[in-house]
């Protein structure tokens, strides 16, 4: 079995290698090549909890995915927006968290020159929003029209309403009949009175919106110099790349 995450923005190759450079999540073509090539026909699970990013990016993502050997799952555990919900319309099967939400809209970009620039850069597009229509329109069989409009208007769909226009095909059930192990000092809330819980809300339509992006943990305190903390090793990159010394940065 083959795990990959879509976590993070989704980017080209020259951007990820900074990403990866700065430690910051990200999903880029290059890195799901070499995830895919261990074994090309090996299942695949794909774990996605992305705001999404580039378009040509997703689509390279998206095609890997599509052409791969194996049975790929596609799993968004938080949110699929964006250029991430065209990578998750490559799976075989796509299931949602209940909590987690997909969101569809027209693609975008920043162009300046003369009118023939401008005209250009709508022509591109209106080509780009077609090309991903194209794989909402493959996993769900709605008529292209009907998906350039609701990109038009920015859906956001719950996991039930992905389910329902096609988007996606269930929604996850957690498993509670494993006993619940714990290692604490408090009394942890049972994860099968959570699930009971969870399924109650979904019958009732009350399931709470996806929660938003879990902080990082906090960094341990730094050594203090001239009553000013040390720089991490993420100051010193970002440093490195604004032309400063750690010192100046």
């Amino acid at each position: 079995m083959i795990n990959i995450d879509i976590k993070g923005d989704v980017v080209d190759d020259g951007s990820g290698a900074f990403y990866d450079w700065l430690g910051m999540p990200c999903a880029h073509p290059s890195a799901i090549s070499t995830a895919l090539a261990v074994d090309d026909g090996d299942d695949v699970t794909v774990d996605v909890a992305s705001g999404g990013g580039d378009v040509f990016a997703a689509s390279e993502i998206y095609t890997m995915l599509k052409n791969h050997a194996g049975t790929v799952t596609i799993n968004i555990q938080g949110l699929a927006a964006s250029a991430a919900s065209v990578i998750a319309m490559a799976g075989d099967k796509i299931t949602m968290s209940p909590t987690a939400m997909m969101m569809i809209h027209r693609a975008s970009t920043v162009v300046a020159g003369n009118s023939d620039d401008l005209n250009a850069s709508v022509d591109m597009l209106d080509t780009a929003d077609q090309a991903i229509a194209s794989a909402y329109e493959a996993k769900t069989g709605m008529a292209q029209g009907k998906l350039l409009d609701l990109m038009a208007k920015e859906t956001w769909m719950t996991a039930k309403d992905a389910v329902s226009n096609g988007f996606a095909d269930e929604v996850m059930v957690f498993d509670d009949s494993q006993p619940q192990v714990t290692n604490a000092t408090g009394t942890a809330i049972p994860k099968a009175g959570l699930n009971k819980l969870a399924t109650l809300l979904i019958k009732a339509d009350e399931l709470p919106k996806a929660k938003a992006p879990t902080p990082e943990p906090k960094m341990a305190p730094q050594p203090i110099e001239n009553n000013k903390p040390m720089p991490t090793l993420r100051d010193a990159k970002l440093a490195i790349l604004m032309g400063k010394t750690q010192k100046e940065g």
